[in-house]
Protein backbone atom coordinates (compact mmCIF):
# COMPACT_ATOMS: atom_id res chain seq x y z
CA UNK A 1 0.00 0.00 0.00
CA UNK A 2 1.10 3.46 -0.69
CA UNK A 3 -0.24 6.37 1.29
CA UNK A 4 1.42 9.43 -0.16
CA UNK A 5 1.22 12.38 2.21
CA UNK A 6 1.85 15.91 1.04
CA UNK A 7 2.36 17.97 4.19
CA UNK A 8 1.64 21.36 2.68
CA UNK A 9 1.24 22.92 6.13
CA UNK A 10 4.43 22.27 8.15
CA UNK A 11 2.49 22.04 11.44
CA UNK A 12 1.32 18.60 10.31
CA UNK A 13 4.85 17.17 10.49
CA UNK A 14 4.87 17.37 14.30
CA UNK A 15 1.76 15.15 14.42
CA UNK A 16 3.38 12.27 12.55
CA UNK A 17 0.80 12.69 9.80
CA UNK A 18 2.54 10.23 7.48
CA UNK A 19 2.30 7.43 10.02
CA UNK A 20 -1.23 8.36 11.14
CA UNK A 21 -2.56 8.49 7.58
CA UNK A 22 -0.93 5.16 6.70
CA UNK A 23 -2.32 3.49 9.84
CA UNK A 24 -5.84 4.76 9.16
CA UNK A 25 -5.89 3.74 5.50
CA UNK A 26 -4.34 0.35 6.24
CA UNK A 27 -6.79 -0.37 9.09
CA UNK A 28 -9.72 0.54 6.85
CA UNK A 29 -8.57 -1.69 4.01
CA UNK A 30 -7.78 -4.60 6.33
CA UNK A 31 -11.16 -4.33 8.05
CA UNK A 32 -12.83 -4.56 4.64
CA UNK A 33 -10.67 -7.59 3.72
CA UNK A 34 -8.74 -5.67 1.07
CA UNK A 35 -5.02 -6.27 0.71
CA UNK A 36 -3.44 -2.94 1.70
CA UNK A 37 -0.49 -3.60 -0.62
CA UNK A 38 -2.77 -3.34 -3.64
CA UNK A 39 -4.10 0.20 -3.17
CA UNK A 40 -2.90 3.80 -3.18
CA UNK A 41 -4.26 6.92 -1.47
CA UNK A 42 -2.91 10.47 -1.52
CA UNK A 43 -3.43 12.73 1.50
CA UNK A 44 -2.99 16.50 1.36
CA UNK A 45 -2.30 17.77 4.89
CA UNK A 46 -3.14 21.44 4.52
CA UNK A 47 -4.38 24.50 6.39
CA UNK A 48 -7.88 25.95 6.73
CA UNK A 49 -7.43 28.45 3.90
CA UNK A 50 -6.44 25.71 1.44
CA UNK A 51 -9.29 23.38 2.42
CA UNK A 52 -11.74 26.30 2.24
CA UNK A 53 -10.59 26.96 -1.33
CA UNK A 54 -11.03 23.26 -2.17
CA UNK A 55 -14.43 23.19 -0.47
CA UNK A 56 -15.49 26.22 -2.51
CA UNK A 57 -14.25 24.75 -5.76
CA UNK A 58 -15.61 21.23 -5.38
CA UNK A 59 -18.63 21.60 -3.09
CA UNK A 60 -19.61 25.24 -3.64
CA UNK A 61 -19.27 25.79 0.11
CA UNK A 62 -16.98 28.76 0.80
CA UNK A 63 -15.79 27.71 4.26
CA UNK A 64 -13.18 25.45 5.78
CA UNK A 65 -14.11 21.89 6.69
CA UNK A 66 -12.24 19.12 8.46
CA UNK A 67 -11.70 16.61 5.65
CA UNK A 68 -12.56 16.19 1.98
CA UNK A 69 -12.26 13.15 -0.25
CA UNK A 70 -12.27 12.52 -3.98
CA UNK A 71 -12.66 8.90 -5.06
CA UNK A 72 -10.89 8.00 -8.29
CA UNK A 73 -14.05 6.15 -9.38
CA UNK A 74 -17.61 6.29 -8.05
CA UNK A 75 -17.99 3.16 -5.92
CA UNK A 76 -21.30 3.71 -4.10
CA UNK A 77 -23.75 0.84 -3.93
CA UNK A 78 -26.92 1.23 -6.00
CA UNK A 79 -28.87 -0.17 -3.05
CA UNK A 80 -29.29 2.07 0.01
CA UNK A 81 -27.73 0.69 3.16
CA UNK A 82 -25.74 -1.94 1.25
CA UNK A 83 -21.99 -2.28 1.38
CA UNK A 84 -20.29 -0.96 -1.74
CA UNK A 85 -18.62 -3.59 -3.91
CA UNK A 86 -14.90 -3.94 -3.32
CA UNK A 87 -12.77 -1.87 -5.70
CA UNK A 88 -11.19 -3.56 -8.69
CA UNK A 89 -8.70 -2.57 -11.35
CA UNK A 90 -6.87 0.71 -10.96
CA UNK A 91 -5.01 0.71 -7.61
CA UNK A 92 -5.62 4.45 -7.10
CA UNK A 93 -8.48 4.83 -4.61
CA UNK A 94 -8.43 8.62 -4.62
CA UNK A 95 -7.37 11.72 -2.72
CA UNK A 96 -8.01 13.13 0.74
CA UNK A 97 -7.42 16.64 2.10
CA UNK A 98 -7.36 17.36 5.84
CA UNK A 99 -7.23 20.78 7.53
CA UNK A 100 -4.86 21.34 10.44
CA UNK A 101 -6.76 24.15 12.20
CA UNK A 102 -10.17 22.54 11.83
CA UNK A 103 -8.94 19.15 12.97
CA UNK A 104 -7.10 20.65 15.96
CA UNK A 105 -10.13 22.74 17.01
CA UNK A 106 -12.47 19.73 16.78
CA UNK A 107 -10.09 17.54 18.77
CA UNK A 108 -9.82 20.17 21.51
CA UNK A 109 -13.59 20.74 21.54
CA UNK A 110 -14.23 17.01 21.82
CA UNK A 111 -11.49 16.45 24.40
CA UNK A 112 -9.81 13.94 22.09
CA UNK A 113 -6.10 13.63 21.39
CA UNK A 114 -5.26 15.20 18.03
CA UNK A 115 -3.80 11.91 16.79
CA UNK A 116 -7.05 10.06 17.53
CA UNK A 117 -9.09 12.65 15.68
CA UNK A 118 -6.76 12.53 12.68
CA UNK A 119 -7.11 8.73 12.56
CA UNK A 120 -10.89 9.12 12.76
CA UNK A 121 -11.05 11.64 9.92
CA UNK A 122 -8.74 9.66 7.64
CA UNK A 123 -10.74 6.46 8.27
CA UNK A 124 -13.92 8.41 7.48
CA UNK A 125 -12.45 9.84 4.26
CA UNK A 126 -11.06 6.45 3.20
CA UNK A 127 -14.53 4.95 3.57
CA UNK A 128 -15.80 7.68 1.25
CA UNK A 129 -13.11 6.71 -1.28
CA UNK A 130 -14.48 3.15 -1.08
CA UNK A 131 -18.07 4.20 -1.80
CA UNK A 132 -19.49 4.63 1.70
CA UNK A 133 -21.69 7.66 2.32
CA UNK A 134 -23.96 9.25 4.88
CA UNK A 135 -26.41 10.73 2.37
CA UNK A 136 -29.39 8.90 3.83
CA UNK A 137 -30.09 7.19 7.15
CA UNK A 138 -29.43 3.60 6.05
CA UNK A 139 -26.14 4.51 4.36
CA UNK A 140 -25.15 6.63 7.37
CA UNK A 141 -25.89 3.75 9.76
CA UNK A 142 -23.71 1.40 7.71
CA UNK A 143 -20.88 3.89 7.43
CA UNK A 144 -20.99 4.77 11.13
CA UNK A 145 -20.96 1.11 12.21
CA UNK A 146 -18.06 0.35 9.87
CA UNK A 147 -16.14 3.42 11.01
CA UNK A 148 -16.70 2.56 14.67
CA UNK A 149 -15.39 -0.99 14.19
CA UNK A 150 -12.29 0.25 12.38
CA UNK A 151 -11.59 2.86 15.05
CA UNK A 152 -11.99 0.19 17.73
CA UNK A 153 -9.32 -1.87 15.95
CA UNK A 154 -7.07 1.20 16.27
CA UNK A 155 -7.82 1.51 20.00
CA UNK A 156 -10.09 4.54 19.63
CA UNK A 157 -13.40 4.56 21.53
CA UNK A 158 -16.75 4.87 19.75
CA UNK A 159 -16.76 8.60 19.09
CA UNK A 160 -20.38 8.49 17.90
CA UNK A 161 -21.73 7.20 21.20
CA UNK A 162 -19.46 9.56 23.14
CA UNK A 163 -21.08 12.51 21.37
CA UNK A 164 -24.50 11.30 22.45
CA UNK A 165 -23.51 10.79 26.10
CA UNK A 166 -21.22 13.80 26.38
CA UNK A 167 -18.30 11.61 27.49
CA UNK A 168 -14.77 12.25 26.28
CA UNK A 169 -12.45 9.69 24.66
Amino acid sequence: MTTDVIAEDPRWRATGIESLASRAVEATLEYLALDPDGWNVTVLACDAARIAALNTRFRDTPAPTNVLSWPSVERASAERGARPAPPTGDPELGDIAISFETCLAEAREGGAPLEAHVLHLVVHATLHLLGYSHDDESDADLMEATETAILKSLGIPDVHSLKETGERP
